[in-house]
């Protein structure tokens, strides 16, 4: 009766651990908080899937969730170059791929943006959520 009871409690303590590990499973990481982001020369549009941003001569797609790691985000995305006057019907839009990379800490985003082929930064960025940027589009 002993060895059995022994072997029982050993099995309870073994379920137990194993019940114990399934409750400190992890999600996934949070999501940035969706809605606009701005700033000086910079605003970014998020929704709950992909963002949008526009530059002062420029704007760009990020198609994917920005998603926080401890604090940082590092996305892939494509950049526009526009220019000032009306857009030619035969004109090829200058897309590049572009990394859209940062940190996220209450309210505040350090925004840095890189042309992916050259590695060109192309600016950093402070937006704060819920205030509208200050965007200057080229003549």
């Amino acid at each position: 009766m002993t060895r059995l009871a022994r072997g029982d409690s050993l099995a309870l303590g073994a379920l137990l651990m194993v019940l114990a590990g399934c409750g400190t499973t992890t999600g996934p990481d949070p999501v940035i908080m969706t809605g606009s982001w701005g700033g000086d020369h910079a605003v970014l549009d998020v929704t709950a899937t992909s963002a949008s941003i526009e530059f002062d001569c420029a704007h760009g797609t990020l198609s994917v969730p920005l998603t926080l790691n401890h604090g940082t985000f590092d996305v892939t995305g494509d950049f526009v170059q526009e220019h000032g006057g009306p857009i030619r019907s035969d004109e090829t839009v200058d897309r590049q791929p572009a990394r859209y990379s940062g940190t996220v800490s209450s309210n505040t985003m350090t925004l840095l943006v890189r042309l992916t082929a050259t590695g060109q930064n192309l600016g950093t960025y402070t937006l704060t959520r819920g205030v509208s940027g200050r965007v200057f589009k080229c003549l």
